[in-house]
C-alpha cells in the first residue's frame, strides 16, 4: 500500500492517484492492489480523452451523401455545405414572388439581423436590387414560357378580362390555353398589362393584337373566350379582321369568339332572383341581425341547441351580386329554418321573419338553382377540359327550365319564363363548334347531340345537318393542313429502295400471280378503305358513358389510330367556357396591388403576377379564393360541452373561442 502515498494529485490540480486509492480503500478495504491500479487507469484515460476531444480539430468521416443531407427536428433537409450568395438572392426573389412580400422587405431590420446570425458574411440587398432582380427572373421565365408556346403541337387558346385596381387603374389579364406534347392542359397568364382609357373595342383590338404579336402566338389561335361586354363584340371583330389579313385564323375565324358560359348563366338566374326578391331579402336581413352582435350570435346558437340541430355547418351571407353565393346563403339558411323559426318566438327585436309559405318556395327555389350551380362550378374549371362539358350541360339547363314554366307553382313559371328568355338571347342556338366537342367525347359521339336534338326539334332538324355539315367540313380542313403527302412519299420510296435481293430470284408465273393478288379487292375492303378517320371513330362504339374517362388520355392513346382527328380534337378539347382563368388573376392582383402598395409600377406589377403564375402555378402558393370563400361565414358556430370558469358553455365562432 506505500508505493502510492508519494502520489495525490496531479499537475494541473485534477484528483491524482492517491485520492483514488484513498476513495477505493475507504469505500471498500478488502480491494486489492489491481482494483485500484484499475481505477487508477479508468480515470487517466477520461482526463486524457477529455482534454484532447477539446483541443482536437475534429475530422468529419462522413460519405458524400451524409456531408448533403443534415437532419433538423426530426426531418432530413438537402442542402449545400457551403453558402451560396446567388442561391440565397434567387431564394429571396422566390420568396417575395410567392408570399406577395413588398421590395422593402429586404431592408427591414429585423430580416437584415435574421440574415447576418444565419451568415455573418452575407451581403445583403437593397430593395431596388430586389426589383431588379424580379424583373431579370421575368424576363428569363418569359423566354422560357415563348420555347414553349413555339414547341406546342397544336393551336392555342385565349381568355382575356379587364379589372381595376385599388387606385382605379385599369389592367388586362391575357391568359393562354393549349395541351402540350403529353396531352397535359396547360395555363399560362400571358399579360398582366396595364390598359389606361378608353376600353373601346378599337383600343382593346390594338393592345391585344401587340401583346400577341410580341408573344409570336397570332398565327397559332383557335378561339378566345370573352364576357358580354358591349365592347368586346365590336373588339373581337376588328381583330379577326387583323388575323384574317394573315391568313391566321381557320375558315376566316368562324368560331374564333366564345362566349363565357359562367357568365351567361348568371345572367340567367339574375333575371329569375328578381320574381322571388322579397322572400331571399327576409333570408339576406335576417343573416346581418344575428350577426349584428356576440349577444345575438349566442341567442342564435342557443335556438339552433333547442331544436336539436348541431351548429357545425357554416351560416353564411351572400354577395348580392354572385347569385351562387345567394344559393349557397339560401341552402346554409334552410338548414337553420327550425332555428329562426324559434328565433322568431323568442325574441321580439328579430322583425325579418319568414313564413312558412316563403319556407316552402325558397326549399323548391334551392332545389332549382342547384342545377345551375353545379353546372357553373363544372364550366369555371380549369384544370380539365371543359369544352365537351358545354353541350350535355347547356341542354340540362335548357331542359329544366322547360320543366319549371310548366310547373304547378306561379312563382316558378314566372321565373322560369324570365330566365327562359334570357336563356335563348344567347343559347336559342348551341354553339357549333362545343357541339363537336362533346362528339368528340368517346362517350358520347354523336349520338347525343342527335338524341338531344331530336328532343328539342324533332327528327332531321336543320340544327343537327348543321352541326354535322359543320364536323366533316373540319375534319377536311384539318386533313388537307395536317395530312403528311410528305411522310407518306417518304414511306413509299423507302419501300421501293428496301427491295430484297430475293425478289429478283422469284418466278415469273409467282409475280404474276402475285399481280393478281393486286389487283384482287373485294367490296368489302374497298369500303373500310374508303373510310376518313373521322367515319372509323364514330362507327366504333360509344365508350359506357358512366366510366371515369379522362378524354385526354384517350385521344393520347389513340392519337396515332386517328392522326389528323387527334389534331383537332386537341385544339378542340383546349377551349375554355368560360373566363375564370383571367378573373382568378385578379384575386391575385388584388394581393400585390394592396393598399400599402398601391404605388407600384405597373411593369413591377406585371412581373410579379406572371412570374408567380409561371413558377409557381396553382400549386405551391395561395390560391383565389373558391365560390364559397366569397361568401362569408357569419358563423362556423359549435357549442362546446366543456363549461368555462364561469359555468357557462364556450361558444366557438368561426372556430375561434
Amino acid at each position: 500500500m506505500d508505493t502510492f502515498d508519494g502520489v495525490s494529485e496531479s499537475a494541473e490540480g485534477g484528483v491524482g492517484v492517491g485520492e483514488v486509492r484513498n476513495n477505493v480503500v475507504d469505500s471498500d478495504p478488502s480491494n486489492n492492489n489491481k482494483a485500484v491500479v484499475t481505477q487508477i487507469g479508468k480515470r487517466r484515460r477520461k482526463l486524457t480523452s477529455a482534454r484532447h476531444i477539446e483541443s482536437c480539430v475534429k475530422t468529419d468521416t462522413r460519405d458524400l451523401g451524409q456531408l448533403l443531407l443534415s437532419k433538423s427536428d426530426g426531418a432530413i433537409l438537402t442542402r449545400s455545405s457551403k453558402f451560396d450568395p446567388m442561391k440565397f438572392c434567387e431564394l429571396l426573389v422566390m420568396a417575395i414572388i410567392m408570399h406577395d412580400l413588398p421590395f422593402q422587405f429586404v431592408e427591414y431590420a429585423g430580416i437584415r439581423q435574421l440574415f447576418n446570425y444565419v451568415c455573418a458574411d452575407i451581403k445583403l440587398v437593397s430593395r431596388n436590387t430586389a426589383k431588379a432582380d424580379v424583373l431579370s427572373l421575368y424576363n428569363r421565365e418569359k423566354s422560357k414560357l415563348k420555347e414553349i408556346l413555339g414547341s406546342v403541337p397544336g393551336r392555342v387558346c385565349l381568355t382575356s378580362d379587364l379589372w381595376t385596381s385599388i387606385t382605379t387603374d385599369g389592367y388586362l389579364c391575357l391568359t393562354v390555353h393549349f395541351i402540350d406534347v403529353n396531352w397535359k392542359l396547360q395555363k399560362r397568364i400571358l399579360n398582366f398589362s396595364f390598359m389606361p382609357p378608353p376600353h373601346s373595342g378599337v383600343a382593346l383590338c390594338e393592345k391585344i393584337y401587340r401583346l400577341l404579336t410580341d408573344w409570336g402566338v397570332e398565327k397559332k389561335l383557335f378561339s378566345m373566350t370573352l364576357d358580354n361586354a358591349s365592347s368586346n363584340d365590336t373588339f373581337v371583330e376588328l381583330l379577326k379582321g387583323q388575323l384574317n389579313l394573315k391568313d391566321a385564323l381557320l375558315m376566316n375565324g368562324k368560331f374564333f369568339h366564345i362566349r363565357c358560359c359562367a357568365h351567361i348563366l348568371n345572367l340567367i338566374v339574375q333575371d329569375g332572383l328578381k320574381h322571388i326578391d322579397d322572400s331571399v331579402g327576409k333570408i339576406r336581413e335576417s343573416i346581418k341581425y344575428v350577426r349584428g352582435s356576440q349577444g345575438r350570435k349566442q341567442k342564435f346558437l342557443n335556438c339552433a341547441a333547442q331544436v336539436s340541430l348541431e351548429c357545425k355547418r357554416g351560416l353564411r351571407q351572400d354577395v348580392p351580386t354572385r347569385w351562387n353565393s345567394t344559393f349557397l346563403m339560401i341552402d346554409s339558411a334552410l338548414y337553420y329554418q327550425r332555428a329562426f323559426l324559434h328565433l322568431q318566438l323568442s325574441d321580439s327585436n328579430y322583425k325579418h321573419s319568414i313564413s312558412q309559405d316563403e319556407w316552402v318556395k325558397l326549399e323548391k327555389l334551392s332545389k332549382f338553382l342547384k342545377v345551375f350551380y353545379d353546372v357553373t362550378c363544372l364550366f369555371s374549371g380549369t384544370k380539365y377540359p371543359t369544352a365537351n362539358l358545354y353541350f350535355p350541360q347547356v341542354f340540362v339547363v335548357e331542359d329544366t327550365l322547360r320543366k319549371a314554366k310548366v310547373d304547378s307553382d306561379s312563382f316558378m313559371k314566372s321565373m322560369a319564363t324570365q330566365m327562359m328568355e334570357k336563356f335563348d338571347k344567347y343559347w336559342k342556338e348551341y354553339s357549333l363548334i362545343l357541339a363537336i366537342a362533346v362528339i368528340l367525347d368517346p362517350r358520347y359521339k354523336i349520338q347525343f347531340v342527335e338524341f338531344c336534338y331530336k328532343r328539342l326539334y324533332g327528327y332531321n332538324s336543320e340544327e343537327m345537318t348543321k352541326v354535322r355539315d359543320m364536323l366533316f367540313s373540319l375534319f377536311d380542313l384539318y386533313f388537307r393542313i395536317y395530312s403528311s403527302s410528305e411522310s407518306v412519299s417518304g414511306t413509299s420510296s423507302a419501300s421501293n429502295g428496301a427491295r430484297s435481293h430475293v425478289d429478283d430470284m422469284v418466278s415469273k408465273e409467282c409475280l404474276d400471280v402475285m399481280k393478281e393478288f393486286d389487283n384482287f379487292e373485294s367490296e368489302e375492303f374497298t369500303t373500310s378503305a374508303q373510310k376518313t378517320q373521322l367515319q372509323l371513330y364514330l362507327d366504333e362504339p360509344k365508350i359506357d358513358r358512366k366510366t371515369k374517362l379522362n378524354v385526354l388520355d384517350f385521344w393520347k392513346v389513340n392519337q396515332f389510330r386517328y392522326p389528323e382527328l387527334s389534331i383537332l380534337a386537341r385544339d378542340l378539347l383546349s377551349i375554355p367556357i368560360s373566363t375564370v382563368a383571367s378573373e382568378s388573376a385578379f384575386s391575385v392582383g388584388g394581393r400585390v396591388l394592396d393598399q400599402y402598395r398601391s404605388a407600384l409600377k405597373p411593369e413591377n406589377v406585371e412581373a410579379l403576377v406572371c412570374t408567380r403564375d409561371w413558377i409557381f402555378g396553382e400549386e405551391n402558393c395561395t390560391l383565389a379564393p373558391n365560390l364559397e370563400e366569397l361568401t362569408e361565414d357569419i358563423s362556423k358556430m359549435e357549442i362546446n360541452a366543456t363549461n368555462s370558469a364561469g359555468g357557462s358553455n364556450t361558444v366557438t365562432v368561426g372556430g375561434q373561442s
